[in-house]
């Protein structure tokens, strides 16, 4: 107990420097993840102008997406055995300079093949990302404020989607050429890589005489046996479950996020500036859900019920929204409410996950498990473009539906046996 007080004592540091320092480390490890949500929406924006310029069809468009996120979820399941042994900030420095080469490979795309390669560059740079960010954030930031950072981790991420249809969008229209866009976004990359390499002691671990103590009522770490060996974690089944969740509701996402445009569009018949818009208005408002969220977290221990709660709204809504039998304005309103219930849902997500993992083990469980987000992209983006191409507007919204369901059925198995039985051990996992 002295040990771990000794260092403050004596160290004549103010009283509020563990805040300040779990602020810096929470503000630098969300400004990398929404650069990486950035760079998720690298291509889709340009979906339409891409069709248009060079003739692909929406369910090409959508390989694309796949391509991305195959190489992304498989990188990631592999980033988390990387983070464990060399730790984040290296990992996180190198996807940046991958970003960048991604933005400029697409910039000078002059065929599919282009495309292609800045698509499967930005996965690699995007599959660290998220073994990294709760690696550091499980490290550096007091338990007490662990729900707060998964908030901010999740709003971060979310204002990253939102902001990439119109700075995009945004570039090409005052350039007239969407190849100025990507060459801002290659800058963008850069200069967060700037930054994290300048104020790159927030982000490494700290040494075990600064780790600070739980205060009593916060959330407890996880309690799991260690591993005996690097794989053990993977016969644990709620970290298959947990990965399935990811699968589900990214399914549900994806068609949002590469085809609520086009879909609506064809429903409403609006201009293509509107639809963007609407788009963003979903992920601005599911940033707002993550901040309501991280309060939900510490008011409300049962998690898999407040992701079933958010997430069972969202489904609803969406199968309002795209019915047409509602005025475009108001079906608008109502995709920006659903996008406030997946919000909900993320930090409660995050802390169930964080329940699942063993320790010495969380970067190689949030990489399997978080590589499930990838999976639902890279599996449900062409089979959402094949129904665009085929007019199927309004089914794309009830499968968005169905697929989100299915993620709160998962949800639910986690937590239910989280509550039933003792911490999971790994080697009672058999």
């Amino acid at each position: 107990m002295n040990t771990a007080s000794a260092p403050a004592a004596g160290s004549g540091a103010p009283p509020d420097s563990g805040r300040s320092q779990d602020v810096e480390t929470i503000g630098l490890v969300g400004l990398a993840h929404g650069t990486s949500h950035f760079f998720h929406l690298l291509l889709p924006p340009l979906f339409p102008l891409l069709a248009a310029e060079h003739g692909f069809s929406y369910a090409e468009l959508g390989l694309l997406v796949t391509v991305f996120f195959v190489i992304s979820g498989v990188g990631q399941a592999l980033a988390g055995f990387v983070v464990d042994r060399v730790g984040a900030w290296p990992v996180l420095m190198g996807a940046m300079g991958s970003f960048a080469l991604a933005a400029v490979a697409a910039a000078g795309a002059q065929d599919y093949a282009g495309f292609m390669l800045a698509a499967a560059l930005a996965g690699v740079g995007n599959a660290p990302f998220h073994p990294a960010d709760f690696s550091i954030l499980n490290q550096r930031v007091s338990p007490s404020r662990l729900g707060h950072a998964f908030s901010v981790h999740g709003i971060s991420g979310n204002l990253g989607w939102a902001a990439a249809p119109l700075v995009i969008a945004g570039v090409a229209a005052a350039t007239g050429s969407w190849r100025w866009s990507m060459l801002v976004c290659a800058l963008w990359a850069c200069a967060v890589a700037a930054l994290l390499w300048w104020r790159s002691a927030a982000l490494r671990p700290k040494p075990p005489s600064v780790v600070r103590s739980a205060p009593t009522g916060t959330p407890a770490a996880p309690q799991q046996t260690a591993p005996a060996s690097a794989l053990d974690f993977l016969r644990l089944p709620s970290v298959w479950v947990c990965f399935s969740f990811f699968f589900w509701s990214t399914c549900s996402l994806a068609a949002v996020q590469s085809f609520l445009g086009p879909a609506m569009g064809r429903l409403y018949e609006e201009p293509l500036g509107w639809l963007a818009l609407m788009i963003t208005g979903y992920m601005v408002a599911s940033a707002v859900g993550m901040v309501m969220g991280g309060f939900v977290v510490k008011s409300s221990p049962r998690l898999e019920r407040n992701i079933a709660l958010a997430m069972g709204m969202s489904a609803a809504l969406l199968v309002l929204a795209g019915s047409g039998w509602l005025p475009a304005l108001l079906s608008g309103l109502l995709v920006a409410l659903a996008g406030l219930g997946t919000g909900l849902a993320g930090p409660s997500r995050d802390m169930l996950i964080r329940k699942a993992a063993p320790p010495g083990a969380t970067g190689r469980v949030y990489g399997t498990v978080y590589s499930g987000l990838d999976v639902g992209f890279a599996v449900a983006a062409p089979v959402f473009g094949w129904l665009l191409d085929h007019g199927g507007s309004s089914s794309l919204f009830v499968g968005a539906a169905l697929a989100l369901c299915l993620g709160v059925a998962s949800a639910t198995w986690v937590g239910k046996r989280l509550h039933q039985a003792p911490p999971l051990a790994t080697g009672s996992a058999s």
